[in-house]
């Protein structure tokens, strides 16, 4: 079993909140917490709640198991996760935007 290194956790969380120039204050902001507990994440004082870690994962375009164990996955995951916060009303709109995308590099 995978044990949660708080520590670790909040280190990742920060690493990928400053890889997408967002402020703690704009993150607490989009999790609707204080910059101070967002602060105490990132310092492995304070865990988090599964609200919460689902939040960080839609927001910070990562995956919960990177979050809570660093584990780093598949690029079609990441894909799928961010497909699948998109609402269903919109999704083959998205999936014909990612094929412009696509067609648009020559492969």
């Amino acid at each position: 079993m995978k044990t949660i290194d708080s520590k670790s956790m909040g280190e990742r969380i920060r690493h990928r909140r400053e890889e997408l120039n967002i402020s703690r204050e704009q993150l607490a902001e989009l999790l609707d917490v204080s910059p101070k507990f967002i602060a105490d994440i990132e310092c492995g004082i304070r865990g988090v709640s599964l609200k919460r870690l689902v939040l960080l994962s839609t927001n910070l375009l990562i995956s919960t198991d990177y979050i809570l164990f660093g584990d780093s996955p598949s690029s079609n995951h990441i894909f799928l996760e961010l497909i699948n916060t998109c609402p269903d009303t919109k999704k083959l709109q998205l999936i014909n935007i990612i094929k412009q995308i696509i067609d648009s590099y020559n492969f």
